[in-house]
């Protein structure tokens, strides 16, 4: 939501409902920026004090897990790059990123001290500087920095995953050594339920002259390629922007298998995600788990008094709680079998308008200049 004129893959509130109610951290960079967890950190935090000061109470939302993690438990001391040693990092790998041979700058980096680098996403190239960075400032690779995320779990001493996968939320005197009062809960639905909902959250933003479809041909038309940065690294970007340029390659032209296989490989990617972020949650102790395909009101007059009255401990009532693994043989087989049933584009002349979107304007580059947005 941090990236201007990337509305639809982000979901962003509507501007009516950013005016009832103030919301932060949106809009505040051009896509071609980058924007790591560590300025997240230092952004959201202002902003929360900020909120503070004004009386009201901060709610953080999000599906970022680790930026979230870093927010709660705060950020590992990793030494900030001088001047000078950001200016020769950037040099170093400037002709690298120039020419794309991110195998050989990950080589460069791995061979001055850092034995993950394998692991950084391709063209991540905001992370593989920072790891330079830190091995030039301190002699040592990020590993070696402690996330305080890692020792507030072994300061509850939860022996085993099993132990906390299925209870409640830590609480009180378990928190107290974070400097906020957190109550945080993760909002799911069973599983099947989910992907469901993501796959037509999917059709949703291919529909219209407006959807994402048309803010991955702004991000080609201010001269991006997919996958190049964190914007366009984003799941539906990255599709989208790789279905267009396949098309721009044949003149503008799409056949409906073509566009079926796009929509099935963005649906996929954005299943993948959520299922990376149940994983990810069901290993943060802090969260209480609730059922979100129960009725909304019930839900929020649950989160509401739970915030209002802390004087008790905490427990989700079973009407509201969410399994945080498979429930059961069948729930398992049905998932393994899953298969997607869309709603809007089924048959070829249902994706119709989209192809004619695609030879009439999606094929035009226009060539923007990077400060500009032409339809957004």
């Amino acid at each position: 939501m941090v990236y201007q004129g990337l509305d639809v893959g982000s979901a962003k509130p509507s501007p009516s409902d950013r005016k009832e109610v103030p919301h932060h951290l949106l809009d505040i960079l051009h896509p071609s920026e980058e924007y790591s967890v560590g300025q997240f950190y230092d952004d959201a935090r202002q902003a929360t004090r900020d909120i503070l000061k004004k009386g009201r109470v901060p709610i953080v939302t999000g599906g970022t897990g680790l930026y979230l993690r870093w927010f709660i438990y705060g950020k590992p001391h990793a030494p900030k790059a001088s001047p000078d040693i950001a200016t020769q990092v950037y040099a170093e790998l400037e002709n690298y990123q120039f020419s794309g041979d991110w195998d050989a700058a990950v080589k460069l980096v791995f061979e001055a001290g850092d034995p993950n680098t394998q692991s950084i996403p391709t063209n991540n190239w905001y992370r593989l500087r920072r790891s330079l960075e830190i091995i030039k400032s301190s002699g040592c690779p990020p590993s070696a920095f402690q996330l305080p995320y890692n020792s507030f779990k072994e300061q509850l001493n939860l022996a085993a995953t099993d132990d906390y996968q299925n209870m409640d939320g830590v609480q009180g005197s378990q928190l107290k050594d974070l400097d906020y009062n957190y109550v945080c809960f993760f909002l799911t639905s069973p599983r099947r339920d989910l992907y469901r909902s993501i796959d037509l959250r999917c059709e949703d933003m291919l529909s219209g002259s407006d959807g994402i479809l048309a803010e991955a041909k702004w991000l080609l038309d201010i001269g991006f390629l997919p996958n190049s940065n964190p914007s366009t690294r984003s799941i539906g970007y990255r599709q989208g922007m790789e279905y267009l340029l396949r098309c721009r390659e044949q003149g503008g032209q799409s056949s409906a298998e073509e566009f079926f296989s796009f929509l099935f490989e963005f649906q996929k990617a954005s299943r993948n995600f959520a299922k990376r972020q149940m994983t990810w949650f069901r290993n943060d102790p802090i969260y209480n788990w609730l059922d979100a395909s129960k009725p909304l009101e019930k839900v929020l007059d649950f989160i509401h008094d739970a915030y209002h009255d802390q004087t008790t401990t905490l427990v989700v009532p079973e009407s509201l709680r969410m399994k945080k693994d498979v429930a059961n043989r069948q729930e398992l087989k049905e998932l393994q079998t899953y298969m997607t049933k869309n709603r809007y584009f089924v048959t070829h002349e249902d994706c119709a308008d989209i192809l004619t979107w695609i030879e009439t304007e999606g094929n035009i580059a226009e060539r923007l200049p990077i400060g500009e947005c032409s339809t957004l």
